[in-house]
This record gives C-alpha cells, sequence and structure tokens, in this order.
C-alpha cells in the first residue's frame, strides 16, 4: 500500500460514504434503496486495486451500519458482499471473476422459487458475455454492477424469497436499472480519473499521477472518439 493509494484511499472512503446517503431508487421487496454509492464502489477497484478497492467498499459499508444503528446480523454482513464483490470485479484486469455468474446461477435455479423463475438469472449472461471485452470501460462498468445485481440477487432470494412472478416481473426493470448504473460508474470513473489528471496538471500534486489512467480522460473531442 503505497502513500498516494493510502491518501487515496481515505479520501475516497469520504466521498463514498458521502454517496452511500444519496439515494437513486428503492430495492423492490425491500425498505432500503439503492444509493450513488452503487456508481462509486466499484471504482475503487480500478484505482485502488482489487484488494483495496473492497476493502473501501467494506469499509464504508460497515460504517453506514455503525452510524444507522443496524445490527450486526448474518443477513447485514451477507448485504456487503455484492459492493465488495462490484469492486474486485472493475479492478481485475483477467476474466477470473467469470465464475460469478454462473455460480449465481445454479444457486438461484437450484431454490424452489428461482427454479419457476428460471428466466431472471438468464440476465447474467450478459455480463458474463461483456467480461470478454472487459478493457473497454464501459463493458467493465456493466460487468461491475451485474456482479452486484448477480450475488445480490442471490443472497435476496434465500433470505426473502418473494414469488416467482415478482423476480419475473423484475426482468425489464433490472435491464433500465443495470443500464443506468453501467453508465453510472463509467461516467463516475471518467469524471473521478479527469480531476486527479488536473490535479496532478494544475495543482501540482505528484502524489495522485500513480492514480491516473491516461486511457480513460474526458477531452474535448473524447465522445466523439470512444463512440
Amino acid at each position: 500500500m503505497t502513500k498516494h493509494k493510502t491518501v487515496f484511499l481515505i479520501i475516497f472512503i469520504l466521498l463514498s460514504f458521502g454517496a452511500f446517503q444519496i439515494p437513486v431508487s428503492k430495492i423492490v421487496g425491500s425498505g432500503q434503496d439503492f444509493t450513488l454509492f452503487e456508481f462509486m464502489a466499484p471504482i475503487g477497484g480500478m484505482f485502488l486495486g482489487p484488494l483495496f478497492g473492497a476493502l473501501s467498499a467494506f469499509v464504508v459499508r460497515g460504517v453506514n451500519v455503525l452510524v444507522s444503528g443496524q445490527t450486526w446480523d448474518f443477513l447485514t454482513i451477507m448485504r456487503f458482499l455484492p459492493m465488495i464483490l462490484a469492486a474486485v470485479y472493475f479492478g481485475l484486469k483477467g476474466k477470473k471473476m467469470t465464475v460469478i455468474f454462473p455460480v449465481c446461477m445454479i444457486l438461484f435455479l437450484i431454490h424452489p422459487i428461482g427454479r419457476q423463475a428460471w428466466l431472471y438469472p438468464m440476465l447474467w449472461f450478459i455480463p458474463l458475455m461483456a467480461t470478454f471485452g472487459k478493457k473497454r470501460l464501459i463493458l467493465n462498468s456493466l460487468g461491475a454492477t451485474f456482479t452486484a445485481h448477480a450475488v445480490g440477487s442471490t443472497i435476496f432470494l434465500y433470505a426473502f424469497g418473494l414469488t416467482p412472478q415478482v423476480w419475473l416481473g423484475l426482468i425489464p426493470v433490472v435491464l433500465i436499472e443495470r443500464g443506468v448504473f453501467a453508465i453510472g460508474i463509467w461516467a463516475s470513473y471518467l469524471v473521478v480519473n479527469t480531476v486527479l489528471d488536473k490535479l496532478v496538471e494544475i495543482k501540482g500534486i505528484k502524489i495522485l499521477k500513480p492514480l491516473v489512467n491516461e486511457n480513460y480522460l474526458i477531452s474535448p473531442g473524447f465522445f466523439k472518439s470512444y463512440f
């Protein structure tokens, strides 16, 4: 853990905790919300590496549990996994995390309710295919948000069940929701990466330079060349 990563880890945890407090949409079947943390947590894996990206997601979730007064039961701890694994997925350069999707499919389909909603886990073929284009930032973002979705849905199924009809009815919602989240992760990484680059360039904060990926900077001709 180098000095520049330590500094960024602290800043990133503070930013991510702030993002956790901003709701985006309701989680069906639960009183909880998706928040801007869904956009921020995965990008820590790219800046800090999979291990410390996962650590940042864990710390933010843990602090939020303490601040909100939630109980540290098994289900609460299991809810840490989706964003932790999304950060690992986003930060890994290889395809090792591809295994997440077939494992979640199997776990979903062996559940009595999941078996009746077999079409739902077929959604995870989307990130499974996207993993093979992981070098493209938007596809990496899509894989990361679907990693959180696959793990979160599987945990939710075993914890709360719901009905097959509810799961099947969620399919179009998931397609829109994960598309938005993928764009959110993609945009968040581009913005943070570009801000870091400008801090190095204008303010001379050289300690941040190793964190900058020069392949993903917003410039006047960026969108034209990217698309």
